[in-house]
């Protein structure tokens, strides 16, 4: 990849289609961020329109182009692959988005796909990015979706540094790859923050942690989808180094990001585990509290039906008198026991006998 040869010499077609329309007016939109030509690591100009660029750059084949995009369009894509011939599986990749991080040789130009992160503070979460990078001999082109990463500071970096930038487009990759990764330690630090205080909550009994816990451990399975590919990609790179006559100082540089790679890597893989394992301690906190309340409400349940028996049993007892009461005062004149001598003693013997009967009766079954 280090190898400069001519333009015309591995250009697809010998004249592009026309660019598309400037950043700044209507039909072309936003995507064009910045296009800008280097030579000897030093800003020679920045074009204000694709097609610009690709004359300057024609005029100077000693020079490097770094042509960033966010959402391009379909047509802006296709201008730049005929342009720098791009490969079309490569081209769709960058249209589509929502692909994992990878990296793919395609001749004379290096297609990476990397997955950005940023922390939220505000709503506690991770959001992600993706960025796609296409490097050629004299050429470097990174499709942006979503927010992050901004590479304006990675951008300033270079600049401030041409002799780093002089070693061409593998340089500001490697640049673009140490910023993606230096982007992973806010995430930590958040994520780690949002750990402990999960921790709190569960031993706090916070209800709504629950719901938390899955949001951060979904969170957590896109970061390890983020950063365990770049291992390997990064792995990958320095295998190459022989082959493509990368600079010594360049290795250097990817084996510190291989480096913060792993070491990041580990940490998502931790808070997982530790999200996995306090999802089921908070399972059992739970279960443990319902079963302390199931045991609260059996118990208050068995006091209430003991109240409710004895209720029950007076009610019974006083409903013999009530009855024979009620019977006996109904002032009919032909009642044959009006007019009995012995019918009152009778009638409140009958009373007692059977309220004596009753209450025997339940203090056997343990209802008084």
């Amino acid at each position: 990849m280090s190898d400069r040869r001519p333009r015309a010499a591995w250009r697809r077609h010998p004249e592009p289609p026309p660019a598309p329309a400037t950043p700044e007016s209507p039909a072309g939109g936003p995507s064009v961020i910045q296009a800008t030509l280097y030579r000897d690591g030093r800003k020679v100009s920045s074009p204000a329109t694709l097609a610009e660029t690709y004359r300057q750059l024609r005029e100077h084949p000693d020079g490097m182009a770094w042509i960033g995009l966010h959402r391009p369009s379909e047509e802006e894509l296709h201008s730049l692959a005929a342009e720098f011939d791009l490969h079309e599986l490569a081209v769709e990749d960058a249209l589509e988005a929502h692909q994992r991080p990878k990296l793919e040789r395609y001749g004379d130009t290096l297609f990476v796909v990397l997955r950005a992160a940023r922390y939220l503070d505000a709503q506690e979460e991770v959001d992600f990015g993706e960025l796609h990078v296409f490097v050629g001999p004299d050429f470097l082109i990174t499709v942006r979706h979503g927010a992050a990463p901004d590479l304006s500071a990675v951008r300033r970096r270079m600049e401030e540094n041409p002799d780093l930038l002089a070693l061409g487009p593998e340089a500001v990759l490697y640049a673009i790859l140490d910023a993606v990764v230096d982007g992973y330690a806010p995430v930590v630090a958040g994520v780690q923050n949002d750990v402990d205080e999960i921790e709190t909550e569960v031993f706090g009994g916070d209800p709504a942690v629950s719901r938390r816990i899955y949001e951060l451990s979904r969170e957590m399975v896109e970061f390890q989808r983020a950063t365990r590919p770049l291992v390997g990609m990064l792995h990958g790179l320095m295998a190459g180094f022989a082959k493509y006559g990368t600079d010594e100082e360049l290795q250097r540089y990817l084996r510190d990001v291989a480096d913060h790679v792993t070491h990041t890597s580990e940490r998502v893989d931790g808070f997982r585990q530790a999200l996995t394992e306090i999802l089921t301690v908070n399972a059992t906190l739970v279960t443990q509290q319902q079963n302390a309340e199931m045991r609260a409400l059996a118990e208050a349940g068995f006091e209430q039906n003991e109240e409710i028996k004895k209720i029950s049993s007076w009610a019974a007892i006083l409903f013999a008198p009530t009855l024979v009461g009620t019977i006996y005062g109904m002032n009919f004149d032909n009642m044959p026991e009006l007019h009995w001598a012995g019918g009152y003693p009778f009638a409140v013997l009958l009373m007692a006998v059977v309220c004596t009967s009753l209450y025997v009766v339940f203090k056997r079954r343990d209802w008084l």
